[in-house]
């Protein structure tokens, strides 16, 4: 995808962009030669804001917190605080929520095509404020700007898929079914649902999740991220402006306890959730065992297969798109590399060295001259760090070294300079965990199948991809493999909104995906009606189970 095409319909399958750079060695150069990146004076007003107090919206307006607790929100190229965000107690979810029980009802009673407009209108709106949008999410999540446009626009495809509801909510029917027995099927709301969403996507998550639910004619309360809320909060500005009554869409900044009073809310109906497998499965016992239907998405560990037929180059400028882009915190990042092959792998790492090499770190405010950004805190920058430094312990070698990254004019921001792994094998700490960072893992394997085994043997199942020019190869692996979105010679097979997106394994917790027709079976329940209307009274009555004529 070319950097400045914020329309295309995948924008996280990155091309060709690193060619235009200067060469920059990060392991090599000495960090006071290195290019200074980003705008000075952009910088310096950045500093000079007033630190902003974010709030709840409840009911169709801004909610300043009650429960006397907040989280900071940091600009993640600065390390410095831009905004507090509160953090909801379990009594201002439960008003939230009462809200929200409340306007359902109405709602539910509209019909499915003015349901249908409303997001339509919605579409408009996000488009007309796309840059204000990836202006906000970029400065809270660190993201480039075109970036954070693709974050926005997958999150519209959703949208626009579920402007199509009044065909996705048709039920069945089946005339005389029996003398006189009509036999239809209808698709109703749950009521209230919850999502709780993720850093890495602010825009994009929360609309997979609250589009569908409320064109079925759900209320929804989400519960974004609180390192990045701004953008939910906007997006529910702009659906009371595109029509949606107040209450619908309640969004309700918290923590652990905020989540917790979701779980146990007995009116809340369904949750869906993206972030860790070790949440997603807490989330999806406690709230199941409370008897809601949930939806959980959790971690991901995605290999991608080279094969030695591949397109060396291909395959190299995939890997740098996949593996580095958004600074790999992503759920469908590639972060394991499998050729085939010694001769393969020696291919492989001598193409991918020089375009590491040209990556260009810097924050959001750099436009189009840079290729990845800061990661979200100071936590997961360490976090980061600290599994580069086990695989140096646990024997890998270390192709291309970030750890000495810095950004002149940004020592406080989280930037983490791309590093290249070759010789891990499975039972390294950085191949068994995710590293949520700009760090790809080179794994040889002796031939197909061990390559293939890597990815079916690993606990995760997100996504996996395979690159070759041998057709039969690809049908087996695509068969054959044990993950839930698999791309041939793409490396990012993230599926469009008007199909499933899901993994396998622990990579999942729940029966159907996100977007596309599981979503909206997901958000109703349904109902089935059998109607007899005799043409005469009847006397008597039966009391045995009887077959249809």
């Amino acid at each position: 995808m070319k950097k400045n095409d914020t329309n295309h319909q995948t924008p996280f399958i990155h091309d060709g962009f690193w060619n235009r750079y200067p060469r920059i060695s990060w392991a090599r150069t000495p960090p006071k030669t290195r290019p200074i990146l980003g705008h000075t004076l952009v910088k310096n007003k950045e500093r000079r804001n007033k630190m902003q107090e974010l709030t709840h919206y409840i009911n169709g307006a801004h909610v300043k917190g009650t429960s006397g607790r907040f989280s900071n929100v940091y600009n993640p190229a600065t390390g410095e605080v831009q905004a507090k965000v509160p953090l909801a107690s379990a009594d201002e979810m439960a008003q939230a929520v009462e809200i929200a029980a409340a306007a359902q009802v109405a709602w539910g009673a509209v019909n499915p095509q003015r349901r249908a407009r409303v997001m339509m209108k919605f579409v408009d709106l996000l488009n007309r404020d796309m840059d204000a949008l990836a202006e906000a999410l970029s400065r809270e999540h660190g993201k480039t700007l075109p970036d954070a446009q693709g974050d926005v626009q997958r999150g519209l495809e959703v949208v626009e898929y579920c402007i199509g509801a009044p065909q996705m909510l048709k039920g069945d029917f089946t005339d005389s079914a029996g003398p006189g027995i009509d036999m239809y099927s209808m698709r109703q709301a749950l009521g209230v649902c919850a999502g709780i969403t993720p850093f890495n996507f602010p825009a994009m998550i929360p609309m997979w999740m609250f589009a569908p639910a409320i064109v079925c004619g759900n209320a929804f309360i989400l519960k974004p991220s609180e390192r990045d809320p701004s953008v939910p909060l906007m997006m529910a500005e702009l659906m009371e402006e595109a029509g949606l009554p107040k209450g619908i869409l309640q969004v309700v900044n918290g923590d652990k306890e905020a989540v917790d009073a979701i779980l146990d809310h007995e009116v809340i109906q369904s949750i869906g959730f993206v972030g860790s497998t070790p949440i997603a499965e807490y989330i999806y016992g406690r709230g199941c065992s409370n008897g809601k239907r949930v939806q959980c998405f959790g971690g991901a560990k995605n290999h991608m297969i080279i094969m030695p037929d591949a397109d060396m180059d291909q395959a190299a400028d995939a890997l740098i798109g996949a593996g580095y882009g958004a600074a790999g915190e992503r759920c469908m990042a590639i972060s394991v590399a499998v050729p085939v092959g010694d001769e393969t792998a020696d291919r492989l790492i001598e193409k991918l060295v020089p375009r590491i090499e040209k990556l260009k770190v810097g924050p959001y405010t750099s436009g189009q001259d840079v290729d990845y950004g800061p990661v979200v805190t100071a936590a997961a920058k360490q976090n980061i760090l600290n599994l580069v430094q086990t695989g140096v312990d646990q024997g890998a070698t270390l192709v291309v070294d970030g750890r000495d990254f810095n950004l002149q004019g940004y020592e406080d921001g989280f930037f983490v300079g791309p590093h290249l792994f070759d010789n891990v094998t499975p039972d390294m700490d950085i191949y068994t965990k995710e590293i949520f960072g700009p760090v790809l893992c080179t794994v040889r394997a002796g031939n197909y199948e061990e390559a293939l085994g890597l990815a079916m043997d690993h606990e995760y199942g997100n996504g996996t991809a395979i690159f070759t020019r041998d057709g039969d190869a690809a049908r087996d692996f695509a068969n054959r493999i044990n993950v839930g979105m698999v791309g041939i010679n793409v490396p990012i097979p993230v599926p469009l909104a008007y199909h499933t997106f899901g993994g396998w394994k622990k990579s999942v917790f729940g029966d159907l995906n996100q977007h596309g027709p599981d979503a909206f079976k997901f958000y109703t329940r349904t109902k089935t009606v059998t109607a007899r209307w005799p043409s005469g009274i009847k006397q008597g009555g039966e009391f045995n189970f009887k077959a249809m004529d």
